[in-house]
């Protein structure tokens, strides 16, 4: 094997007797699709790096082993699986993995996507939830007409940082007073964090 790293012998040594021979069935397999990887530790895990992009991972555990891919959705179509990391789920043995045809093929995508140079596509996030207007916030708004029309044009996270900063008060008393401020810096046109805001 090109490219190996004796800091990923001596991590399948230190392993589990279960775990060693999926872990060195997996390094060669990772070789022999892809020769140019290289080998290193990162996370305190084998990873296998092509082209200076994370390729693949490896790890052990006291009772299960697993191996991802970097890219996983654009290598297998599916996220990685529910009940352990990696795209095989928790691995006990060598029949939990693929046919070795398979798995080599899911290297070479692996190796094709970093060849293609197009980038993994970001996650979706979804928007966090709408927060309620509180009634004493609201009535403090609507009573400063400036304030309600800056606070109206604010886009939904000023907004939601106002919101959080009023609600997450514990005192009735510090809640007054955030209020009180909240409506003044609104008024003004300023956001939250306006302090910090580059000028």
């Amino acid at each position: 094997m090109a490219s190996t790293d004796p800091r990923v012998d001596a991590y399948i040594d230190k392993k589990a007797a279960f775990a060693r021979p999926i872990l060195t069935h997996l390094r060669a397999a990772v070789h022999r699709a892809c020769p140019d990887v290289e080998e290193t530790l990162r996370w305190s895990m084998p990873s296998f790096s092509y082209k200076g992009q994370i390729l693949c991972q490896m790890a052990a555990f006291k009772a299960h082993a697993a191996f991802g891919f970097w890219r996983s959705r654009e290598v297998t179509g599916n996220d990685r699986s529910e009940d352990g990391m990696g795209e095989f789920g928790k691995l006990t043995s060598l029949a939990d993995l693929p046919e070795n045809a398979a798995l080599e093929a899911m290297i070479r995508k692996a190796a094709a996507l970093i060849d293609s140079g197009t980038k993994a596509p970001r996650p979706f996030k979804h928007p966090k939830p709408e927060l309620v207007m509180p009634g004493d916030f609201g009535a403090a708004l609507a009573a400063n007409g400036a304030a309600q029309a800056a606070y109206d044009d604010f886009p939904p996270s000023a907004r939601r940082d106002y919101l959080e900063w009023v609600t997450e008060a514990k005192r009735p008393e510090t809640r007054a007073v955030r209020i009180a401020q909240a409506v003044e810096w609104i008024a003004e046109g300023k956001r939250r964090n306006w302090k910090y805001e580059k000028c």
